[in-house]
């Protein structure tokens, strides 16, 4: 049975569905653990349609059983390799909350249904390709792969666990965004080329033999020729200078040099400066070449722009769709990067702090494309990105010498070189709300509200107030307490003051009621109990009770998961206190929500014996009233 016209405007999903398009071969099997939406939000989608517009026949397996290798080998060996995604989120996060309770829906699975996906889901899909498919090229990517390419620090297992180059047994590991070094091993394997000697591709990771030359472990710049035995693959192709940091045996068993180790990683992921990174496994060596370069703008235009359907496929209709993609069908990405790299966010480490953006013309193509879908109600829900407001690079001299290593551009205080225009974004919006069959275009992102502050025209400000809000505006001052802000590598509590009194104001002079929705993170490295109360004290004196409060979740690849694993900001090396028992991080969340019923007896537990019981009583200053 032929499938069904409407599937040809996706990629195939079946060896039927192949068939259907009169293909008896196809190039590239691209496996994903979330739902197959065609949509440019969506990772998978956008590999696929940058392979297709190479001239590739790609096929997508979403979501296969993986109970055993059938689904992959009903899909037929495809020609030249298999890619495989967990998905838009790390697995274990799609599946269990930051008190590892299971998740009760995933919105990246039809209906929300969990369970669709296994647990590390690109170790069990790249396991699952290899038994299918012996001896096909197997190139990992997306968020899991991306933030695990080094050994790094499992919060489920509570251990170091080595790369997941070694859990997969894949000979490619594609970091960040990924479609420049996706479609350059594409080419490279198409023409034959062998995979042990592809090993000069930015964005890329791969396994070699044990290094020798800079000594055990030792951090150091060496060339490529020095680190390689002369039959090691690769040896006679590289042009990339090298840093090493600590093996992967090392850094499971001294806390220091994991935090030493993660700062380097940190530091050379910068398309500009960065050089390869090199860690030792027993008797192999994982290679982390520097990150891909960064988009100019006439290639993000192509990307966004290639033939994306936006919907979710036709064959999850029955079981009730595709949440996820509910938030972004009538959004826009404009830009990507963010140089706020605060210290709890992988951004920094997956796309990178270069921002690069979109042209106007590709937008407005995009949002004209908005006014025929018959769902279309005159919204645009977002223009956005990693940071809505940030649509050109931090400043010039990082275009020349790339990120300064060991600085942040905004935290704790601002660099006094930064840029902070929004000419340009105010204009683009502009340009959208004008186009006929808009009616309004909203900002939904999250905004950096202190570079905001830094723009000293104060125009943007104030359109974003009259027109760009649909009744909350989303930011994420995180904490209150300055020691903490610190660790979170965020400004000071000052600048959100700044900006939520500005706030007020405009909105009080142009009519408006519309409110702040604040971001918080409870029991993040650095905030102890009586960090918490002060928090609680300031929320409790400016009005504000916050239903948007997140534990912090300890996730592969951030500066933030190092201090909890390690106990040491590495930035620093000094020491950091960690709130780690569940009773702790428990009652720290539950101060921030201080007037829901089920925290009372927790508050009141808490609150005496961290001798504030001045905060129990019946004045206006006090968090909650005494037990009867």
């Amino acid at each position: 049975m032929l499938v069904e016209m409407e599937y040809y405007n996706f990629l195939p999903v079946s060896r039927e569905d192949m068939r259907g398009r009169g293909w008896y071969y196809y190039d590239f099997l691209l496996v994903t653990g979330d739902a197959y939406v065609d949509h440019p939000s969506f990772g998978a989608a956008v590999i696929g349609r940058v392979l297709e517009n190479a001239g590739y026949r790609v096929a997508v397996l979403a979501q296969p059983s993986f109970k055993n290798a059938s689904a992959f080998e009903d899909m037929g060996r495809p020609r030249y390799a298999a890619m495989i995604t967990a998905g838009n989120l790390d697995s274990m996060v799609a599946h269990y909350t930051a008190a590892k309770k299971p998740r009760g829906e995933d919105y990246y699975s039809p209906g929300k249904k969990t369970g669709r996906r296994p647990d590390r889901a690109a170790t069990v899909y790249s396991k699952l390709a290899r038994e299918a498919f012996p001896g096909l090229p197997l190139i990992i990517g997306g968020l899991e792969a991306s933030l695990r390419r080094f050994a790094h620090y499992d919060y489920w297992e509570d251990k170091v666990r080595p790369s997941i180059l070694l859990d997969t047994g894949a000979d490619f590991l594609v970091y960040g965004m990924g479609e420049q070094a996706v479609a350059e091993l594409a080419r490279r394997i198409a023409a034959k080329e062998d995979v042990g000697s592809i090993t000069d591709v930015r964005g890329t990771a791969f396994v070699a033999r044990a290094l020798t030359g800079s000594g055990p472990g030792g951090a150091g710049t060496v060339s490529g020729d020095e680190i390689f035995d002369s039959d090691d693959r690769g040896a006679a192709t590289r042009k990339f200078s090298y840093v090493r940091c600590d093996p992967y045996e090392r850094v499971a068993a001294d806390k220091k040099a994991y935090a030493r180790a993660a700062m380097i990683q940190y530091n050379e992921h910068d398309p500009v400066r960065g050089r390869a990174v090199l860690q030792d496994h027993g008797g192999a060596a994982v290679i982390v070449n520097p990150p891909s370069e960064t988009l100019s703008t006439p290639e993000l235009d192509k990307i966004y722009g290639l033939p994306y359907t936006r919907e979710v496929h036709p064959m999850y209709e029955k079981a009730g769709g595709v949440p996820a993609v509910d938030e972004v069908r009538f959004s826009i990405i404009h830009n990507r990067g963010c140089f706020g790299a605060c210290c709890f966010c992988a951004l920094a480490f997956h796309q990178g702090r270069t921002v690069s953006s979109r042209s106007h013309e590709s937008v407005i193509g995009e949002a004209e494309g908005f006014t025929g879908h018959p769902e279309f109600k005159g919204y645009i829900h977002d223009v956005g990105g990693p940071t809505a407001n940030f649509r050109r690079p931090s400043c010039k001299k990082q275009l020349r010498e790339g990120m300064c290593a060991g600085n942040s551009c905004l935290a704790p205080e601002p660099c006094p070189n930064i840029d902070a225009d929004h000419t340009d974004y105010l204009l683009l919006l502009k340009k959208l709300a004008a186009i006929p069959g808009v009616k309004k275009v909203f900002i939904r992102s999250g905004l950096r509200f202190d570079y905001l502050m830094l723009d000293k025209r104060g125009e943007f400000f104030a359109e974003l107030v009259k027109n760009h809000i649909s009744g909350q505006l989303k930011v994420a001052p995180e904490h209150c307490a300055d020691n903490v802000l610190y660790f979170m590598g965020k400004p000071g509590n000052a600048a959100f003051e700044k900006f939520s009194g500005k706030y007020r104001r405009l909105n009080d002079r142009y009519g408006r009621e519309q409110y702040l929705v604040t971001y918080l993170i409870s029991s993040h490295p650095g905030s102890s109990i009586r960090d918490a109360v002060y928090l609680a004290e300031y929320l409790n004196r400016t009005g504000r009770q916050p239903e948007q409060v997140q534990d912090f979740y300890p996730t592969p690849g951030t500066l933030s998961t190092c201090m909890y694993h390690t106990g040491l900001d590495p930035r620093t090396m000094q020491p950091v206190y960690v709130p780690r028992s569940r009773e702790e991080r428990a009652a720290q969340r539950a101060l921030l929500q201080w007037k829901r019923p089920e925290n009372r007896s927790l508050i009141i537990r808490t609150l005496r014996e961290a001798g504030r019981g001045d905060l129990i009583g019946y004045g206006r200053h006090c968090l909650i009233r005494p037990p009867r």
